[in-house]
């Protein structure tokens, strides 16, 4: 395809998607305003700014952080942490945190994704397997719940906590809105009130007005270099819930004794803040992007995921081809148009976690960060690319552009 035709294509999908954008930029203002609201509730100033050493006893600007992450996402507290190493690791610490030997883990929405898997039925890792916690989950192949086999679940299995993760993963299927997280959960409650209700938000925050815990989750995880860190925090993610359920989780992070009472970043919070500030633009940056590539790449004859015309739930989108040769392809022209390392050629490997080997562009300033432009994915059929996020709007232009010069 010439640039020129290309240029075209992307000017009409603008046009056709000014539905979908406006609805985008309405969410982006509603979510903009919560998160100034939790700043002025706050009073956040300079001093919470400033990074502590040692123990980090009375660490003010980690403890504002983190109820201003309560406030913004609905919950009675928060636990949000650069000694978070990535949503893997804050999903770890809250299964490990409220689950017990013998407790049963129950996931609605089909198979964890790898690495997550390996939490949880992993041999001789220290796994919830090894420490006896068992698990069941329901098939999620159509992207639907099985509300009859929940149910039956729930009656007969009793699980101490329910998983649901909003984000596809590596599957081929739509992120869940919270409409559908809302019916699960009212679903859930309705047999069986004492379950904890997990939802792993990764990916998902600030793509709508509300978040898991305002719809009723117990507890929602995520990662600071994904959504909430609006491209900006270097590292962390955060855990928000229940005050008691956040309290067990804290005392995994650090100590039974110590809690959420310690824990020192030297090098201050101020990126924790801005990027949490900047979230809601970024993240509405990333959908309008997801939206205009869905409907051109569908006329190009690919299958997408959001498709056409379809409001995206997530910053990820999901590109199926026919050969691992078009994935590989794909994945190296987004590493070509990355502002760091663009002229690495990226190639497939053996990816800690993954039992099929992953190409993975990354040409990113904070390492692995997801919603800057990305773009990875297992070779193996389906052969399907997931590209993630993109800071600017126009970075994102430029990429499609010579996806569509380069592959078309």
């Amino acid at each position: 395809m010439e640039l020129l035709q290309a240029k075209e294509r992307i000017k009409q999908a603008e046009l056709a998607s000014k539905v979908l954008f406006d609805d985008i930029s309405e969410t982006a203002l509603f979510n903009q305003e919560k998160i100034l609201n939790a700043f002025f509730k706050n009073k956040v100033n300079y001093s919470h700014f400033n990074g502590t050493t040692g123990y980090g006893y009375d660490d003010i600007g980690r403890d504002n952080l983190n109820r201003i992450f309560a406030d913004v996402f609905g919950a009675e507290d928060a636990l949000v942490s650069p000694l978070i190493a990535n949503g893997t690791h804050a999903l770890t610490l809250a299964l490990f945190g409220i689950l017990r030997p013998g407790d049963l883990l129950y996931s609605v929405a089909g198979k964890p994704y790898d690495t997550l898997d390996e939490v949880i039925n992993g041999k001789g890792n220290g796994s919830l397997k090894d420490f006896g916690i068992d698990y069941l989950y329901s098939d999620f192949s159509d992207g639907k719940f099985d509300f009859e086999n929940i149910a039956r679940v729930l009656k007969d299995k009793k699980p101490k906590a329910v998983f649901i993760q909003r984000s596809k993963g590596y599957l081929w299927r739509e992120a869940l809105s919270l409409a559908e997280i809302a019916e699960v959960i009212s679903f859930i409650r309705n047999i069986r009130p004492e379950t904890v209700i997990m939802v792993d938000n990764c990916y998902g925050e600030f793509t709508e007005k509300q978040e898991p815990c305002e719809v009723g989750a117990d507890i929602a995880i995520g990662s600071l270099i994904k959504n909430p860190g609006g491209g900006i925090a270097p590292t962390g993610g955060y855990i928000v819930g229940k005050k008691t359920l956040i309290e067990q989780i804290s005392y995994r992070l650090t100590a039974p004794s110590l809690g959420s009472e310690v824990g020192s970043y030297a090098q201050g919070y101020r990126l924790f803040y801005q990027g949490l500030f900047m979230a809601p633009s970024v993240v509405a940056n990333v959908l309008k992007f997801n939206t205009v590539a869905s409907r051109v790449l569908t006329d190009c004859g690919c299958q997408t995921m959001p498709q056409c015309g379809k409001r995206p739930y997530d910053i990820i989108n999901s590109i199926k081809f026919d050969t691992a040769e078009e994935l590989i392809e794909f994945c190296r022209i987004i590493q070509s148009v990355s502002p760091i390392d663009s002229y690495v050629t990226p190639e497939p490997w053996d990816m800690p976690g993954y039992p099929h080997q992953v190409i993975m562009a990354a040409g990113t300033f904070v390492q692995g960060a997801s919603l800057e432009l990305t773009a990875d994915g297992t070779v193996r059929e389906p052969f399907v690319a997931y590209m993630q996020g993109g800071l600017t709007y126009e970075h994102c232009m430029i990429a499609l552009r010579k996806i569509l010069t380069e592959m078309f």
